[in-house]
């Protein structure tokens, strides 16, 4: 192999196609971050006000950071901007915020003040629910394989809607409810059959996966049936049943509108077909959500506003088109409430340089030559249990030397964490200053959503502690782990 030397200033052909060399690799980039978080007078990145290095003193590292004041600012926007949108519409829109994406006490009360909905996925999420206090009616049932105690634990809240996701549910949910003397509050959730732009695993609404009731016809025993309009039909003769509308969700980390606007005309024509032939009334219909957040300088989510009036004009127009009145509509931002308000916090260990092969890369001139080029590897101190979105879905994201400054040249670099797997890998492909050494503090930004909630003890790593921002003060919202919590669980000595 042949080894150059490289240009600190140059595009390094190891990197993305996308990734670009930052003109300041001390600058932010406003869509990643919190409103809170900036670059203090001594140059260190700080959240209303408090720098990295106190929250490292105080919490430790790894450590998720939220800024609280953002979190109620995105809640508000997203209901304040589709209660606009749909005013005229339906009287406004039903918000649910996603518990699956990061879900506490404390959470579960920002999201009851700033006036949204609360969505749960399983008997735990109801739990935490139930802890902080929130109205029942607020709150919405997901899962596609719900336990019969969680069915149970939804009736004894009351909860406001449980989303029925096939035709073996819908009759046990039946079952239940008529058991107990009473009747479930429910929406059936459909698979549109629409495509969303988006990583196979996060698409929900194609015909081969686990969720929802198809649309397709001829999918069950009945000849000529969806098996979401056997659905409908069954739901109508249930006692047990209170039918309140249609749900759908195409996924997660869309940008695209073309899909959300498809799915919407599908589900409102469908649902004006369904009330004519079985002479009923659905009055909710929940168009899911999934919107994107910038995980790095490329991604380009859509402001609550702007997603807000694309929705209510496919609303508008569908509904006079069918001669309709509009049911009451909901939506589902998912990551795009909690996702940017929170950053992970991780000190810096031992540091490695490697050279790779140009092969693959794209340089096809330098192929020839057998080229190579340096990848540095930045290892920190948390990993794959507390970010698992990378090697689940090769997730991209970003990071910044969060404790000081530097004037030193950019350095492609490789941020991984301490497990022992090669793809414990935390940023891919981000440009880090050249000077960046061990004892320095990084900081990953859009980690809100889907970090802490998938997070793990692999190798028996504590998970991290949450701690949330408002007004200069900062404190835990979720105590990290220590090594006797999970002795704890060790049944054996």
């Amino acid at each position: 192999m042949i080894s150059v030397q490289d240009t600190n200033t140059a595009a390094s052909p190891l990197a993305p196609e996308w990734l670009a060399v930052p003109a300041d690799l001390n600058a932010l980039h406003e869509p990643m971050w919190a409103q809170g978080v900036q670059r203090n007078d001594a140059g260190e990145l700080a959240i209303d006000g408090i720098p990295a290095s106190e929250l490292k003193a105080q919490f430790g590292t790894p450590l998720f950071v939220m800024d609280e004041a953002d979190f109620r600012a995105r809640a508000r926007s997203f209901k304040d901007s589709f209660d606009a949108a749909f005013a005229d519409i339906c009287g406004g829109v039903d918000v649910y915020y996603a518990g699956k994406s990061f879900l506490c006490t404390a959470v579960v009360k920002w999201v009851e003040e700033e006036g949204l909905r609360l969505d749960t996925a399983s008997g735990g999420e109801l739990a935490v629910a139930a802890r902080a206090g929130i109205d029942g009616a607020r709150v919405a049932l997901h899962g596609n394989n719900k336990s019969d105690a969680e069915i149970n634990r939804a009736l004894d809240m009351g909860l406001g809607r449980i989303v029925v996701d096939s035709l073996d549910e819908l009759d046990r949910v039946a079952r239940i409810a008529s058991a107990r003397g009473g009747q479930a509050k429910v929406m059936l959730r459909l698979t549109p059959g629409v495509h969303a732009h988006t990583h196979e695993f996060i698409a929900t609404a194609h015909e081969d996966q686990k969720f929802g009731l198809s649309m397709a016809e001829d999918t069950t025993e009945q000849a000529g049936l969806s098996a979401a309009e056997e659905a409908v039909a069954a739901a109508t003769s249930y006692p047990g049943i209170d039918l309140l509308g249609l749900h759908c969700h195409i996924g997660s980390q869309i940008f695209e509108p073309d899909g959300f606007a498809l799915a919407a005309e599908k589900l409102l024509r469908f649902l004006a077909a369904m009330q004519e032939k079985y002479s009923i009334v659905m009055p909710e219909l929940d168009l899911g959500g999934g919107y994107g957040i910038a995980y790095t300088p490329v991604d380009t989510p859509r402001p609550a506003a702007e997603i807000a009036q694309a929705m209510a004009a496919v609303v508008r127009s569908t509904c006079a088109d069918l001669g309709i009145t509009s049911p009451r509509i909901s939506i589902e931002p998912g990551r795009a409430i909690v996702g940017s308000t929170t950053f992970t916090l991780y000190e810096v260990g031992t540091l490695k340089t490697v050279r790779v092969d140009a092969a693959g890369s794209g340089a096809a001139e330098n192929q020839a030559e057998n080229v190579t080029y340096p990848r540095r590897y930045v290892s920190v101190d948390g990993g794959m249990s507390d970010n698992a979105r990378p090697v689940l879905y090769d997730a991209d994201y970003s990071a910044i030397l969060a404790s000081r400054t530097s004037d030193a040249a950019p350095q492609l670099s490789r941020v991984v964490g301490k497990h022992c797997e090669s793809g414990d890998i935390v940023v891919r492909d981000v440009y880090l200053p050249e000077d960046v050494a061990a004892g320095d503090l990084l900081a990953v930004p859009g980690t809100g959503a889907y970090c802490w909630a998938l997070s793990s003890n692999y190798n028996y790593l504590a998970r991290p502690g949450v701690v949330a921002v408002r007004d200069g003060s900062a404190r835990l919202i979720v105590r990290g782990e220590t090594e006797e919590d999970l002795l704890n669980r060790d049944m054996g000595v």
